[in-house]
């Protein structure tokens, strides 16, 4: 199999010689022969170099630099006199485009073609300039590069100043993008087209939509009464919060945190201004149950609300919670969002829990579902996130009937789906770099986190290059070092494949 990586080490940058020295001096005649077979190109400290290999074999490469001057500046005065201002903003300049003779094949050069316009674009680069033989002029131009000065060179090497631009390599990465792999926890790709997108949410068609969609959130759940929000998950916790501050506003209640979306449940209650008091555990600690039954036999809380699936760890924190809360007469609220339907669980015993349509479900993002076994009284919240407004009119605003009909797509794939999951964790744990670098505190079948060592630090950058997406941009990752992997995309399988074929051959490299 072809694959790429930046190439880090000083095996990989001799390789990176012989072949320059092959393709530039051998081949190409810019440069003088040497005893040594080796070509270090004169900017070789300021490199970056794209790479690509056969299974263990270094069989191409180009180079990536962005200081000034470039290599084409020297042939043709500043580039940017040559082009617009709106794309000179980021320029970066590719050289020493090289495949080894024998492995000049399209696979080859997709390869080599992916990796650059996923590094550029993650690198937000506003163009990029190239001194392009004359002999590779289609490739360049299927890439998406244009001439724009006059050629140079000498007869033997001729070269024609080209750039690309983010604007003309949207079309490569539309194609390459289609061959992309994620394991993002959300939004989840659709391999239908979106139905239903005429309907209105007055008719009757709709009604029987919306009515078969309750009906099987509420067996999924176990609860009597889910009203649908057109919205993601903070939006249902907003909703959640409001109706709790409503029934209980002159009570104090408590928040249990360990990640990420518990800190975040803790910021919305103190926006909404409500009463309360935070107990706090380590990300990726488990709650400390004696703890919090400790602080409940005080007396002085009538709510409880935590995470049910911490996103941010992959820990499920379970439903132990209710049954302790329920000894002193403490409601108690969850944060559902990652887990509800990622395995079995009832959300009968929660006072009022949260989920949503793009995450373990498997459905097109855009719906979030309040549950509760009680009718919801009034109270004075906006409209918008009026639970009892909701279930008074039953549909008071617009639902855009795609998202209704895509959820229940997903949902008619339950008991079914559960098994699904609970299979592709079991193939998740069997890994060695999960059982390596994961953490696997009270695990759930719908990500794990990684926390990758130093040597492995570049992995998730590389995997970019191969069209692989770990989850790890999200600033609350990127700030701890972590990387997570869901399991809820519908080519999993697929990708779960590269993925350890190309961990395992990166392994190797070392």
């Amino acid at each position: 199999m072809y694959w790429c990586k930046i190439a880090t080490t000083e095996k990989e940058f001799d390789q990176i010689a012989a072949l320059n020295y092959a393709t530039f001096v051998e081949e190409i005649p810019q440069h003088e022969p040497n005893a040594t077979r080796r070509l270090v190109d004169k900017f070789h400290a300021d490199n970056t170099y794209l790479v690509v290999y056969k299974e263990q074999q270094l069989i191409g490469m180009l180079a990536l630099r962005d200081k000034r001057p470039f290599s084409l500046d020297s042939k043709i005065g500043d580039v940017e006199q040559y082009l617009p201002d709106e794309i000179c903003d980021k320029l970066c300049e590719v050289r020493l485009l090289a495949i080894k003779t024998q492995f000049r094949n399209g696979r080859v050069f997709f390869r080599l073609a992916q990796a650059l316009a996923n590094y550029l674009f993650e690198r937000r680069y506003t163009a990029c300039v190239i001194s392009g033989t004359t002999r590779e002029e289609k490739l360049y131009k299927q890439m998406g590069f244009h001439q724009f000065a006059e050629a140079v060179g000498t007869n033997e090497a001729l070269f024609l100043p080209m750039v690309l631009t983010r604007e003309n390599s949207a079309s490569l990465r539309q194609r390459l993008r289609r061959h992309a792999l994620t394991f993002y926890p959300g939004p989840v790709y659709q391999q239908e087209p979106l139905s239903y997108t005429d309907l209105s949410h007055r008719s009757f068609a709709f009604q029987l939509l919306f009515q078969e969609l309750q009906q099987r959130l509420l067996a999924l759940a176990h609860t009597q009464y889910v009203t649908p929000f057109v919205g993601t998950g903070t939006l249902a916790n907003e909703v959640m919060l409001a109706q709790l501050k409503s029934d209980f506003s002159e009570s104090k209640g408590f928040i249990i945190t360990n990640g990420e979306f518990g800190e975040r449940l803790a910021k919305q209650a103190k926006q909404q201004e409500m009463l309360f008091d935070v107990l706090t555990f380590a990300w990726h600690e488990p709650f400390d149950l004696a703890r919090i039954e400790e602080r409940l036999a005080q007396g002085e809380y009538k709510w409880l609300l935590y995470v049910h699936g911490e996103t941010s760890t992959g820990m499920c924190n379970g439903d132990q919670l209710a049954k302790i809360a329920a000894r002193y007469d403490v409601v108690v609220c969850a944060d559902c969002i990652s887990s509800f339907g990622a395995f079995p669980f009832s959300l009968a015993p929660f006072y009022l829990a949260t989920a949503v349509s793009g995450k373990a479900i498997g459905a097109l993002s855009g719906l979030s579902f309040v549950f509760s076994n009680h009718q919801p009284q009034p109270s004075q919240a906006p409209l918008y996130i009026n639970l009892a407004y909701y279930a008074n009119w039953q549909i008071p605003f617009t639902l855009p009937a795609a998202l209704l009909h895509s959820s229940l797509a997903a949902l008619r794939y339950y008991p079914e789906r559960y098994e699904l999951l609970t299979q592709r964790m079991k193939m998740l744990e069997g890994w060695s770099c999960y059982k390596k670098y994961a953490y696997k505190t009270n695990a759930y079948p719908m990500i794990a986190t990684f926390a990758l060592p130093y040597e492995l630090r570049r992995f998730g950058i590389d995997l970019k290059l191969n069209g692989i997406y770990l989850h790890d941009e999200s600033s609350y990752l990127q700030a701890r070092d972590l990387v997570q992997l869901s399991i809820i995309q519908p080519y999993f399988e697929e990708a779960f494949t590269l993925l350890t074929t190309i961990y395992t051959k990166y392994q190797l490299l070392d």
